[in-house]
């Protein structure tokens, strides 16, 4: 049978999408496909983003009997005059462009100090994915009005002088999402209740109601008590302590957060049921959690914990851990972050590095405070935290005794962890004695063990099983581990494995890539059962740290970037900033041995601020990774090293 020849591939091949068509094509980029909730709530947030600049009191949801929705609010109104550079109606802009919009100016006097987010697609987004939207802004004593159908503009922009009838300011959108770029047309009724709700919640004094035509139903919230009023409605159980609530700003004298930065909180403790947790970004709901969420916790727990240790309340041989606080609280969590980064364009995580300190240093000295002025509640949080504890140390000993038979001896480089419990505990395999100093001094010695490793691990792809402990390294590596050297078809006793993580962490250069590639060789080859039950991890450490100095509302502050995209992308950040070329420092790390133990903590250690890949095989299937694994690492691959060489050897980034 004839092959079909392979269309040529030339410069004509490629494609380059203008416009909206990149959401059109591949809209679960850019929002959730599941229902049209999304692109509704990314008009929603632009209300709620007016109310929470100060600008508006009241946000009108309506459900029409022709499946159309709109949302209307007494905000100041998109402006409709020309953009000074584009010539067009600033209004045409905001829906038919990606990364246009009033949230990018962050200076002093910006329209939008604070907003849902840098995330520059927005409501261009619901315009692509809409069969019709029609647009009104009233401000100036005018309204302007114009419509699209399927992302483009099908009546120009009209305005007139403002009526009787109109409002004085505010925008209306109505959108009619269309079905096909959706697995059900039908908005989940629950979770748009929920949503509208919570944002009168976060702002009290703000009016949010909701009409349905179609059951000729609405409801209307309008909450004075905030936080305190909403967790108690949703609460399972009764609070064993009363709620702890509070809030903290930063104000214009702050050296390290931007004025207006902070959180507002609400907290309750039950001995039972599913605790409820909600947070939120400027405004917008973080379902995924997050940094602002980790600085929640560690904040309750690092109060908690002084409280009992200013009382002498804890049991001899209990060890505390964050999540013994934290299992049973129930909080609403609302946080201010001047330039929020999500993860994601939907926005359901927040990755902001700073966020953890920020929440954090309001909440301790807060509930630190509260805890020494009611000391009896003091004592029962205490022994919530404390029996929790009790209870997971339980549960590691029956493990640990099971394990404990005819163990080796740890070898004395090791710098082991306090904690027994295995789904908790990590080690990291550094290399060089530098980098584990620094790793030994930054680590989180509850939890985490280094095992430093010295020069070049052996090459094991060809080493027979009963030959790999001839190498100190390897030896050592296993014997740490607790799990025995095997192939893919043994059934190995994992039973003696010490840690839930075994992380590898090199430099960020080629020289570190290198030990990565002999360590994940050793674990494929003599330990696959590792990565196949995902206890196997790389740690990113980052090639450059940035000092931006002082811009506006925001401080003087630092970034890491893992490469040159990264480090590209946060200079053109700053540009965006107005921060001037070459204001800021750059520092390139020769390797982890040049971080200091904060610096080593704050990117490559800290639970909430890492980035830690777990090893996968994915699609590819056992027999292919292993014959790549032989072409890179095997001894008589010579040939097939210098012919992959010769077809990749132009997308290869050298470092010198």
């Amino acid at each position: 049978m004839a092959t079909k020849p392979t269309p040529e591939y030339s410069e004509g091949s490629i494609r380059v999408l203008k416009g909206l068509e990149p959401v059109k094509q591949r809209p679960g980029m850019y929002t959730r496909t599941d229902n049209p909730l999304h692109v509704i709530q990314e008009v929603l947030d632009n209300a709620a983003d007016e109310a929470l600049a100060g600008h508006g009191k009241k946000i009108k949801v309506t459900l029409h009997t022709d499946s159309s929705v709109s949302i209307e609010d007494d905000g100041r109104g998109i402006p409709f005059g020309l953009h000074p550079e584009e010539k067009a109606p600033v209004i045409e802009l905001v829906f038919t462009r990606l990364h246009a919009g009033g949230k990018f100016d962050k200076s002093t006097g910006g329209a939008y100090s604070f907003s849902g987010g840098l995330h520059g697609v927005g409501v261009s987004v619901t315009n692509a994915l809409a069969k019709r939207l029609e647009a009104t802004s009233y401000r100036e004593g005018q309204v302007a009005a114009l419509v699209f159908e399927n992302g483009d503009v099908t009546e120009q922009l009209q305005t007139r002088k403002a009526g009787e009838g109109d409002r004085k300011t505010g925008t209306t959108v109505r959108v009619w999402p269309d079905a096909k770029y959706f697995e059900s047309p039908v908005l989940p009724m629950g979770e748009l209740t929920h949503l509208l709700r919570s944002k009168a919640v976060l702002m009290p004094g703000l009016s949010v109601t909701l009409v349905n035509e179609k059951s000729k139903e609405s409801q209307n919230w309008l909450y004075k008590g905030g936080l305190r009023d909403y967790l108690m409605q949703t609460l399972n159980g009764d609070p064993v302590i009363p709620l702890f609530e509070g809030e903290g700003f930063a104000d214009s004298q702050s050296d390290n957060f931007a004025d207006g930065e902070g959180a507002s909180w609400c907290v309750a403790f039950t001995e039972d049921g599913q605790p409820m947790r909600e947070s939120y970004v400027n405004l917008i709901p973080t379902s995924a959690g997050g940094t602002h969420e980790s600085g929640l916790r560690d904040g309750l727990f690092t109060a908690v914990k002084s409280f009992i240790e200013l009382h002498s309340l804890l049991p001899k041989g209990v060890k505390l851990m964050p999540e013994d606080v934290f299992a049973r609280a129930s909080y609403v969590l609302s946080t201010k972050v001047l330039d929020p980064q999500f993860q994601g364009q939907i926005k359901e995580r927040l990755n902001s590095r700073d966020a953890v300190r920020l929440v954090s240093s309001f909440v301790r000295p807060a509930l630190e405070l509260w805890l020494n002025q009611h000391v009896e509640y003091g004592k029962k949080l205490a022994e919530l935290a404390i029996k929790a504890a009790q209870t997971r140390q339980k549960a590691g000993q029956k493990v640990e005794k099971r394990k404990s038979s005819g163990v080796a001896v740890l070898p004395g480089k090791l710098t082991d962890c306090e904690s027994r419990d295995i789904a908790y505990n990590e080690v990291f395999l550094v290399e060089g004695d530098s980098a584990g100093g620094s790793a030994k001094m930054g680590r989180d010695k509850e939890n985490q063990a280094i095992l430093p490793l010295r020069g070049k691990v052996l090459n094991t792809w060809e080493v027979d099983r009963d030959r790999l402990f001839a190498n100190t390294e390897i030896h050592d590596i296993s014997v740490a581990i607790g799990v025995d050297p095997h192939g893919p078809n043994d059934t190995p006793d994992l039973s003696g494995l010490r840690y839930g993580k075994v992380c590898i962490l090199s430099d960020a250069d080629v020289d570190g890539s290198h030990i990565q590639v002999l360590l994940l060789t050793l674990f494929f080859r003599h330990f696959p059962k590792l990565i196949e039950t995902g206890h196997v991890f790389v740690a990113r450490p980052p090639l450059f740290r940035v000092d931006a100095p002082a811009r506006g509302k925001k401080p003087a502050s630092k970034a890491y970037a893992l490469d040159e995209g990264e480090l590209t992308a946060i200079l053109d950040k700053l540009r965006k900033e107005g921060v001037r070329e070459g204001a800021w420092a750059i520092s390139r790390f020769k390797g982890l041995g040049e971080m200091n133990a904060e610096q080593l903590w704050d990117t490559t250690l800290n639970p909430d601020t890492r980035r830690l890949l777990p090893v996968e095989l994915g699609a590819i299937d056992f027999g292919a990774t292993e014959a790549l694994i032989t072409k890179l690492m095997g001894k008589g691959e010579a040939a097939a090293r210098r012919e992959l060489m010769e077809l990749h050897g132009d997308s290869v980034e050298i470092d010198v």
